[in-house]
């Protein structure tokens, strides 16, 4: 064999070695990871995938945007990601109790997950072990729900017996319970009398199922002149304003207020006239997006697991501060 042929063959192998620990740098480089959400047109929904966006542009990794409003779709947006080499995703789950399902799927594929927003239960109702979770207190944001109406009705000298509660509702969803049920203990706690909460149970989490089931409550109760409503976001508080509006209610008679702090909020703040939407409690959906996309990164990378509950509260936005309190969280 010749000098030269010798040469050739050992630059070819050193070339064919490199080759390899490129491929595998490349590859640990190559972070993709999902993030599945239930209503991805909903304003909160939005703007949490972009600040996932975001931080993956800033951090080095690749955040593919799906959207999963029922069980088929969110295991489709599994494969989906799977085809597509992503280690993991983040989920806001259409149902909580799809969970063990869910992971099951994210089990076959070596996949990890972090839920945001809403949290897995087992069969019992019980958070799913072993999935780390963001989200919102929810029976704290309630509560201040509670309080923030309380304060306004005291503002307006409402006498409470003569006032009328809509508690639009979705008792299957546990997040939405932990909401209504805070809000409604703080009002009773500050001295609203319980017979006078009318529940308007919904279909969907959003503006026109709650104004479906709003409409029915409202107009069965004319002898209220003065209504407060609450909900679990503010798209359903929105939609029981609609329905006050319909029955003749003027916006000085009613008091809605919400739960969130995202775009539908922000242009009812910025109609000319005020309406019934009295405010909402922001909670960040950019710190929710960007922090679970950023767990969820470390994990995968680092192999640092993210904490199995994290939850934060909000802060109570209105027509008079909401420019203010987005600037503050970043919404």
């Amino acid at each position: 064999m010749s000098m030269t042929t010798t040469f050739t063959r050992l630059a070819l192998s050193a070339s064919l070695a490199l080759g390899t620990v490129g491929a595998v740098q490349a590859a640990e480089e190559d972070v993709r990871i999902g993030f599945i959400v239930k209503k991805p047109e909903q304003a909160w929904f939005i703007n949490e995938q972009e600040a996932a966006t975001q931080v993956g542009e800033e951090l080095g990794f690749r955040v593919v945007r799906l959207g999963g409003e029922d069980g088929q779709e969110v295991l489709s947006a599994i494969d989906n990601l799977y085809s597509q080499g992503a280690q993991g995703f983040v989920i806001c789950p259409p149902d909580v109790r799809l969970g063990s399902a869910i992971m099951n799927r994210a089990n076959q594929y070596g996949m990890k997950v972090v839920t945001v927003d809403d949290q897995f239960v087992n069969g019992n109702g019980e958070p799913l072990e072993g999935v780390p979770h963001l989200g919102m207190s929810g029976y704290k944001i309630g509560q201040q729900v509670g309080e923030a109406i309380a304060a306004e009705m005291e503002a307006r000298g409402w006498d409470p017996q003569e006032v009328a509660a809509l508690r639009i509702t979705n008792n299957e969803l546990p997040t939405a319970k932990e909401r209504t049920d805070g809000a409604t203990d703080a009002l009773v706690e500050w001295g609203f009398p319980a017979e006078n909460v009318f529940d308007a149970p919904q279909q969907n989490t959003d503006t026109s199922s709650a104004f479906s089931a709003a409409s029915p409550v409202i107009s069965q109760r004319g002898e209220f002149e003065h209504w407060i409503i609450y909900a679990l976001n503010e798209e359903s508080v929105l939609g029981g304003v609609r329905a006050t509006e319909q029955y003749g209610l003027a916006a000085e008679d009613v008091i809605g207020v919400g739960i969130n702090g995202s775009g539908a909020a922000f242009a009812e703040f910025s109609r000319s006239n005020p309406t019934g939407f009295h405010g909402t409690v922001a909670v960040s959906s950019t710190m929710h997006g960007q922090q679970t996309a950023e767990n969820l990164y470390r994990w995968i990378t680092e192999g640092e697991e993210p904490p199995a509950n994290t939850e934060t509260t909000g802060t109570l936005m209105t027509r008079d501060n909401w420019q203010d309190v987005r600037a503050e969280l970043g919404l």
